[in-house]
């Protein structure tokens, strides 16, 4: 007995020292940090925007420790090298960089027994060489890969100058903090004959600053934003939520707590999601009318998107109720998880899907059509035929202050795209607004949508309005 005790408190000991000491074994994604480190793989330039103390440094860490050891976990959906690496980590200050970077890979700075109690595994630490002028703040560090090589990784601060971040080849570079754009050119050039990349991790405290800009006016195939929110950070209560929330500025709340830039007056939807959030419906009556919207996409930067809907005509209350969206794929494909939500419901399309597809010289409504959807038989309109996007914008607007919009709680990525919708020079920014575009398609032909029951059984029913009505004769 005695030594099946002694046994079991060593077991515990040996458990702890190891949840101590080799935390990176530890850790578990939110989903929107996941989204971020599956962009690792596709994705030259990643930024995480989120809102305070939601774990955007967490992730940050944990990802810079996994490439600089090799100990991917087996749900890794990033890159992933095999051999040792080069980097660097980043911030505004060397003290900031020592306290929130370095804490954090390493464990407290100057409390000797707390080393090895970050993310970086203690066993993996080979060296360490202190920066001058600042106490404790380490230089350069070297860490053991799991194949056998060693990983640099050194710390560095936008305070230094661009200078400071010039001649060195990495594989990659950890940006903790919005750096200046002239650093974070630099740092780019130094990936580039690595095939490297940068991710960062911040909140927009800054507004609209020239690297937000990029992520969020200016998205290519190279370059992917995921924004995470006070909601998204599951570690806290409601009560915690809100204690933080009541802590703010009124005019910080938005970028501290949802992780937006400060838009100004060229914020298109400027009313509280809560104002417009609904828990998911468990119960959708028959006889409200259902309609999806989408937008066909083009490439990884311009997804395909589609929003299922369903509008209360009694009380004039549009409700939508999930939204899908899919980057690259073929139509099959985009169908697919619409149809099993939807199968029967009519579909809303933009009058591009008249064009033809280059490969197969068929209209790409039709492609869907074979797909298996419903789609309506002439393109997305408003009832005088016209197909004006500020009208769809214009309505939308007077529907939330009305309280006649609701959309899920569940449309994370939808509300992503409603915080960050905005105007430049009195223009509509067509950027990162794929389920919001799909939802403009509802705005305009929900006159069109049908009282189908939801799931995954089609109807053969047809799916046009007879020419000149307003409603469905069939």
């Amino acid at each position: 007995m005695v030594t099946s005790l002694d046994e079991a408190l060593k077991s515990l000991e040996a458990l702890e020292e190891r949840k101590t000491f080799e935390r990176i074994h530890y850790f578990t994604p939110y989903p929107k940090q996941l989204e971020f480190f599956g962009m690792g793989k596709v994705k030259r330039e990643r930024l995480l925007m989120a809102a305070n103390q939601v774990g955007k440094s967490y992730a940050g860490a944990y990802e810079t420790a996994c490439h600089l050891t090799g100990q991917y976990p087996s749900w890794w959906p990033g890159r992933a090298w095999d051999r040792a690496v080069r980097g660097w980590a980043a911030g505004p200050t060397s003290l900031l960089v020592r306290d929130t970077a370095q804490k954090l890979l390493l464990g407290e700075p100057g409390v000797p027994e707390r080393a090895g109690t970050g993310m970086i595994p203690k066993k993996a630490i080979l060296d360490t060489s202190t920066a001058r002028g600042i106490i404790d703040a380490v230089d350069t560090l070297q860490v053991r890969h799991k194949s056998g090589g060693v990983s640099i990784l050194k710390f560095k601060s936008y305070e230094q100058g661009r200078v400071k971040f010039q001649s060195d080849s990495l594989d990659f570079i950890w940006d903790d903090e919005e750096p200046p754009q002239d650093i974070y050119s630099e740092e780019l050039t130094r990936t580039n004959a690595t095939d490297g990349m940068v991710f960062t991790t911040f909140t927009p405290l800054e507004g609209m600053s020239d690297v937000v800009i990029s992520f969020v006016q200016n998205p290519t195939s190279d370059r992917g934003l995921v924004t995470m929110t006070i909601d998204d950070a599951k570690h806290m209560t409601p009560e915690k939520r809100q204690q933080i929330i009541a802590s703010y500025k009124p005019w910080e709340v938005e970028a501290r707590t949802k992780g937006v830039p400060m838009l100004g007056s060229g914020r298109v939807f400027p009313y509280p999601e809560e104002s417009i959030m609904e828990p998911d419906m468990a119960y959708i009556p028959v006889h409200w009318t259902k309609l999806w919207g989408i937008d066909f996409g083009i490439a990884t930067d311009h997804p395909f998107a589609a929003v299922l809907s369903a509008w209360d005509r009694d009380n004039d209350v549009l409700h939508l109720l999930k939204g899908i969206r899919v980057s690259d794929q073929l139509p099959e494909n985009h169908a697919k998880p619409m149809k099993a939500v939807g199968a029967a419901v009519p579909v809303a399309w933009p009058h591009d899907g008249i064009n033809r597809e280059k490969g197969s010289g068929e209209q790409i409504s039709k492609s869907y059509s074979k797909a298996g959807l419903a789609m309506l038989g002439t393109h997305a309109a408003f009832p005088d035929g016209s197909i004006s996007t500020e009208a769809a914008v214009s309505e939308m607007q007077e529907r939330m202050v009305s309280g006649r919009f609701k959309v899920a709680a569940s449309m994370s990525q939808w509300f992503d795209e409603y915080r960050m919708y905005h105007r430049k020079d009195g223009l509509l920014v067509k950027t990162r607004d794929d389920l919001i575009s799909a939802t403009m398609k509802i705005i305009m032909d929900k006159r069109r949508g049908r009282a189908v029951p939801l799931g995954n059984k089609s109807s053969r029913r047809r799916q046009d309005t007879a020419e000149g009505v307003d409603f469905d004769l069939f």
